[in-house]
């Protein structure tokens, strides 16, 4: 299971948030969902390997600290964008597992059975198993098999990310499972989708 996500800086991080939050408290939130996403996954029975993927690399003291709460691996990001990261962190956990699940950490929404499903899904006949966003985007991606071509010309932030990404599954011929849709947080009005516990004392 490898969770990707970006070291919560102040004035970089959740920058479509600043103007409701400011950039203290946007980095905040930030740094909590990424814990949420963790402890969701932590609680999970314990037959995969949990990693988190950092952006822009390992050092953030967060991941420091997550990495001995949660009992994870760190591993850094490569790649000239998010499908080429996304491509490394999968080919480098299906040398060891028979199957890869690469998750976000916008959205609070989740809960663990959307994980057990995409599993259920990935060890059935299911080549690939992708959580649809509604911004039209998508916050988990599974797969028994690897191929560049799912990461291929597709308009990463845009809302067009999550039916390129059918089209590029179709074109390989692959069989798929679509989990529920689930809401990113990225903009203010978002925020009335956040667990109360992750906006509490934020200043």
């Amino acid at each position: 299971m490898a969770v990707f996500a970006r070291a919560p800086v102040a004035g970089a991080s959740k920058t479509r948030l600043i103007p409701a939050l400011g950039e203290k408290a946007a980095a905040d939130l930030h740094a909590r969902m990424i814990e949420h996403t963790l402890k969701t996954l932590a609680a999970l029975p314990a037959d995969h390997d949990l990693q988190l993927w950092c952006a822009p690399h390992t050092g953030h003291p967060l991941f420091e600290k997550l990495a001995d709460r949660y009992d994870l691996s760190l591993h850094t990001q490569h790649g000239n964008d998010l499908g080429a990261r996304m491509y490394h962190a999968l080919e480098n956990a299906l040398l060891e597992h028979d199957h890869a699940i690469v998750i976000g950490t916008d959205c609070p929404g989740i809960v663990s059975a959307d994980i057990l499903a995409a599993r259920d899904a990935l060890k059935g006949n299911a080549d690939v198993v992708i959580g649809p966003a509604d911004d039209g985007g998508y916050w988990l991606l599974g797969v028994r098999r690897v191929s560049a071509t799912l990461f291929t010309e597709i308009a990463w932030g845009s809302d067009r990310v999550y039916e390129q990404t059918r089209q590029r599954i179709d074109t390989l011929g692959w069989r798929s499972h679509a989990l529920q849709t689930r809401t990113d947080i990225d903009r203010p009005e978002d925020l009335a989708l956040v667990p109360a516990h992750l906006l509490e004392g934020l200043a």
